[in-house]
């Protein structure tokens, strides 16, 4: 089935799995989504992840997070650029999640990073997605 958008698929499955309670999800590969596993592996929103190679198609395995009381640590993942609608932003507007205890994952010049970094880097971006 062809997807359109593939990075809000992403986040959907992310947050399903979640919510249901699953160890684990896997997603089809991608740069792009690599990128954006590793920021929310580094800012502890997921546990791990590692490449597989199921019927000669790669996938990432993402292992899910949970705190002592079984519940999720991502409480919400919300795609901001969409396909009919993107959304950029400057170093000095960069959006805040909870005053600061979300992420945002900014496309720039640069490569994907948070918008922490971006703002300290003095560089804006397309605004991917909202994390928290």
């Amino acid at each position: 089935m062809s997807v359109s958008d593939p990075v809000a698929d992403m986040l959907t499955k992310i947050r399903n799995a979640s919510a249901a309670k699953f160890e684990k999800v896997d997603i089809r590969t991608s740069k792009l989504k690599l990128e954006i596993v590793k920021i929310l592996k580094n800012e502890g929103f997921v546990k791990n992840f590692k490449k597989v190679t199921i019927d000669d198609v790669n996938y990432i395995r993402i292992f899910l997070k949970y705190d002592g009381k079984e519940n999720s640590v991502i409480h919400g993942i919300q795609k901001v650029s969409t396909p009919g609608r993107r959304v950029y932003s400057g170093y000095k507007s960069m959006p805040r999640v909870f005053n600061g205890y979300g992420t945002v994952i900014v496309s720039t010049s640069s490569g994907v990073i948070t918008g922490k970094k971006a703002s300290a880097q003095k560089i804006g971006g397309e605004v991917i997605c909202k994390v928290w």
